[in-house]
């Protein structure tokens, strides 16, 4: 499909669409960043996007995603000019990808920080009263998944379809406002 921007025409890829609904693509979407833990966090430092992996304190029920981090990082200098921010997780191994889009803050709440604190963060800090320990928490605003019924699934229909010439029907891909 064409598409005219200024008298010019640029090829737009059709998108798969998805036969979830709304509700259950929000629901996927917060199901699969709690699923997957470990994200990459990305920032805008100005001139270039900048991304680091992050594990994620997924909390829906307060719409927020939360991360501790060190006090000293250049993550928090970017978020405190430039707030939003993009959440990227990965499972390649099951063919399940989300993101989540939205506007970062970066605290020193004491309370919210040992709430969060879990046994593995010891291998970064003493413990959850660490000084140096701050809490960046995301307020989402939209997010994206594309969820597939696995590798073999996936792999079966995509030779099927480069064999036919249809396109392949891989799993949902869907974009909701959180």
């Amino acid at each position: 499909m064409d598409i005219h921007f200024g008298g010019r025409a640029v090829n737009k890829r059709r998108e798969q669409k998805a036969d979830l609904t709304p509700a259950e693509a929000t629901d996927r979407v917060w199901e699969l960043a709690e699923k997957i833990d470990i994200c990459m966090f990305v920032t805008w430092d100005g001139e270039y996007n900048r991304a680091r992996p992050l594990s994620a304190r997924v909390r829906r029920d307060e719409s927020a995603i939360y991360f501790l981090v060190n006090d000293d990082s250049a993550k928090n200098k970017q978020l405190s000019k430039y707030p939003k921010v993009t959440l990227a997780w990965s499972d390649s191994r099951h063919y399940k990808y989300v993101t989540i889009s939205g506007s970062a803050a970066l605290t020193n709440d004491r309370a919210k920080i040992t709430a969060l604190w879990e046994k593995t963060d010891a291998a970064w800090w003493h413990d959850a009263n660490d000084p140096e320990i701050r809490l960046i928490t995301v307020r989402p605003d939209e997010g994206e998944l594309w969820d597939s019924p696995g590798l073999i699934v996936a792999t079966a229909k995509m030779a099927f379809a480069a064999i036919t010439g249809a396109k392949p029907d891989v799993g949902e891909n869907a974009k909701v406002d959180l």
